[in-house]
């Protein structure tokens, strides 16, 4: 087992690549090749307009399965093709998605055989979006691409170089090669609905613990992995409700919020909350400490010095382990600034926990206010074997750590079954 990977997936998948009208729908037969060398089996859909650019005969040639462009004309074996077409294959690419494409997608247009397979379709979508600078850089355009990122579609963006109009600027087809990487990528994570039967209750952000009306003590959060974790969880089929603190990034679209600010209202609502979860996730950097008294007035500045009486605030993941139903997984984090295996490991003991994700905050290039990370993640069931996951975006590392849960469910399940 390789412990920068430990719960590998199946490599041999099925990809429907969609090809729409513009002039580098030439590229698509690269992008369907690299996927072919990585083991997939592809087919491939075409509009009518990008058959101006290349003729299906070429990606039937490649592909060795036949393109469909329209459903009803009469060499199609399938009348109901842009179902069993969208619903039978691991992830859709659209490479090249032109600007009218993308309006359509993000519209719900479905006209065409490649706009009705994206609505019917069930797998996740990657886009490559293809087109001219100034169409790019327009207002509807990036309102589109906003639109299909909140749906949860991926969007591997345009190079910047010199377009076919002679226009120099971004819009110009990524390179095939990256398309591939970045569809492997997607492919190479759990299946894209395996948490369709859990209930995730996640805190994300910090908590900040009054001393008068304007000062509060807090800790360091910008909720971007809480958020990460919640929109993963979301997109591969779970029930999602976090209880969110101060932060600094948007809630994404599709999960239930509820606002709190101080660590007694964070606990409050996820003991309220906690009954219907299946999976709790501690991900919110909880003030240890709050002020013995709050202030009703603003302090005055009159002395030299400050004295302020510190209690200690609710321990959220004990109170949920102490109080776990049946089946509850727990998972917490760690901040650390030393001994971050030796620190994580007390805490995964003490507080009964199933897995901790432990990381050192004091590295420059990741953790606090950065879109990357770097952690090591130890569970109970692994014998407390460190997990150590290489500097990758918060977005990726969300879905390795979902990952582990899927594979900490399994083990639970298989548990249960063996000793009835």
């Amino acid at each position: 087992m390789n412990p920068s990977d430990p719960y590998p997936v199946p490599t041999r998948k099925k990809v429907a690549l969609g090809v729409s009208g513009g002039i580098a729908a030439y590229k698509a037969a690269e992008v369907l090749r690299g996927l072919q060398r990585a083991g997939c089996e592809v087919r491939v859909a075409m509009t009518k307009r990008a058959c101006e650019f290349v003729q299906p005969l070429t990606f039937r040639a490649l592909s060795g399965s036949h393109v469909i462009v329209d459903d009803y004309a009469p060499d199609n074996p399938d009348p109901i093709a842009h179902i069993t077409f969208s619903q039978s294959v691991d992830l859709l690419i659209v490479a090249p998605a032109t600007a009218n494409i993308i309006a359509k997608f993000a519209n719900g247009i479905a006209d065409d055989f490649l706009t009705s397979t994206y609505l019917a379709c069930t797998a996740p979508v990657l886009i490559a979006p293809a087109m001219n600078t100034t169409m790019w850089q327009q207002p509807a355009t990036q309102r589109n691409l906003k639109l299909l990122e909140e749906d949860g579609v991926h969007i591997v963006e345009p190079d910047a170089g010199e377009m076919a109009c002679r226009t120099i600027g971004p819009g110009r087809l990524s390179e095939p090669d990256r398309i591939v990487s970045a569809a492997l990528e997607m492919l190479n994570r759990s299946p894209a609905k395996d948490l369709s039967s859990e209930k995730f209750l996640i805190t994300v952000g910090a908590t900040r613990e009054e001393i008068d009306p304007v000062r509060f003590i807090s800790n360091r959060s910008s909720g971007k992995m809480g958020f990460a974790l919640a929109e993963a969880a979301r997109r591969r089929g779970a029930q999602v409700t976090a209880v969110v603190g101060a932060t600094t990034s948007k809630a994404p679209s599709g999960i239930d919020l509820i606002n709190v600010t101080s660590a007694e209202e964070m606990a409050q609502s996820v003991a309220h909350e906690l009954s219907s979860a299946t999976v709790f996730i501690g991900a919110a950097a909880v003030a240890d400490y709050r002020p013995a008294k709050r202030s009703d007035q603003k302090i005055k500045k009159l002395s030299e010095s400050l004295s302020i009486d510190l209690e200690r605030t609710p321990d959220i993941l004990s109170q949920v382990s102490s109080q776990r139903g049946d089946g509850l997984l727990v998972i917490g984090f760690a901040a650390e600034t030393e001994n971050v295996i030796t620190n994580a490991e007390s805490k995964l003991s003490s507080k009964l926990l199933d897995a901790i994700v432990a990381n050192d905050v004091t590295r420059a290039d990741a953790g606090f206010d950065s879109d990357n990370n770097a952690v090591t993640i130890l569970t109970r069931a692994n014998g407390n074997a460190p997990i150590q996951l290489p500097l990758m975006s918060k977005t990726d590392l969300a879905d390795k750590i979902l990952d582990i849960v899927v594979h900490l469910r399994a083990q639970r399940t298989t548990t249960k079954t063996s000793s009835r």
